[in-house]
């Protein structure tokens, strides 16, 4: 495994994490869960990803479980959670980056998760009915009274991000270090483009999420949706338009004999392409099997395959495709 340092705070994460949105609570129990968190563990990897909305908590409930069974020592695994559009009911509880809201967010997490502190707490979207001043002071407050370690944002605009981060500067605080934003072959614009500054004036770490698309490029979606995958889960049909899109499973069929060539499947190339960018600490894989699980992490093995002739193969396929 190798470990990246979350842009430039000094925290080193594994560059392929697990994380449970989708499968945790919805096709992942709380023993498949420490069985799925060992094997990670097994692997190397030492971030794990949640958020508060997650299944509605019980997510962050099944983490909790897992991490007790396994009883890990703490100052060996890296935690995760995301807070904005809550899980209850009332003017103050959803949708909101407000100081009310984010003081009893992360008390509720922490109870869940069963930890003291949880290490990487994200914003999960911006809040423009919420001054962002008040946000970070919020964020700055959870982290002095040791409920966090580092906080950050999760699909904020380069704007906002800085907008925090100056706040932060002038006025002390400590200051938003990561980005959670969706990255992977056909969504790179924000990571590659609209970011670009952001890594050197800030030093902005990015914890990518959605690195296969949502499965749509494991090429397994090009027939439609199989039995048993997250598409056919009711709570999740919103993917189903994104997995079943023509344009995507084209690209997907196309980039398939370059993953041949290298003696890989199309899922490991397309999480080693994530794993490619310098700019990404880590790559946020999920499973719901073991063995789905050892077969991402053999993405590393692909990594050093990736010369530039294959990179450029892969751009042509791609084109101008990607958002």
């Amino acid at each position: 495994m190798q470990y990246r340092r979350l842009g430039r705070a000094g925290l080193k994460v594994s560059a392929l994490s697990l994380g449970s949105w989708v499968t945790y609570g919805n096709q992942v129990n709380t023993h498949a869960a420490r069985e799925l968190m060992a094997a990670a563990w097994d692997a190397g990897v030492n971030f794990f990803d949640n958020a508060e909305v997650y299944a509605r908590g019980k997510s962050e409930e099944i983490m909790g479980e897992a991490i007790k069974a396994l009883d890990w020592p703490r100052q060996k695994f890296v935690v995760s959670t995301k807070f904005f559009w809550g899980i209850t009911d009332g003017p103050n509880e959803k949708n909101t980056l407000n100081r009310k809201y984010l003081r009893h967010a992360i008390e509720g997490s922490l109870a869940r998760l069963q930890l003291d502190y949880i290490d990487l707490v994200f914003c999960h979207r911006s809040d423009p009915a919420t001054p962002i001043a008040e946000t970070v002071w919020a964020m700055h407050e959870m982290i002095t009274r040791g409920q966090a370690l580092y906080w950050g944002t999760s699909e904020w605009s380069a704007a906002e991000i800085s907008a925090a981060w100056h706040i932060a500067d002038r006025y002390g605080l400590h200051k938003p270090v990561m980005e959670q934003p969706q990255y992977n072959l056909l969504h790179r614009k924000r990571v590659e483009q609209e970011y670009a500054r952001l890594y050197e004036d800030i030093g902005l770490g990015l914890t990518i999420w959605s690195p296969l698309g949502s499965g749509l490029l494991t090429g397994k979606y090009r027939q439609g949706i199989p039995p048993g995958s997250r598409g056919t889960i009711e709570n999740y049909a919103f993917l189903r338009e994104r997995l079943t899109d023509a344009r995507g499973n084209e690209i997907a069929g196309k980039l398939e004999p370059v993953a041949g060539d290298l003696g890989c499947s199309l899922a490991q190339l397309a999480l080693a392409w994530c794993l490619n960018n310098p700019r990404v600490s880590t790559v946020i894989t999920g499973a719901s099997s073991v063995t789905q699980l050892q077969e991402n992490m053999k993405a590393l093995e692909v990594l050093p395959k990736l010369g530039a002739d294959v990179l450029a193969r892969i751009d042509t396929i791609v084109g101008d495709s990607f958002s």
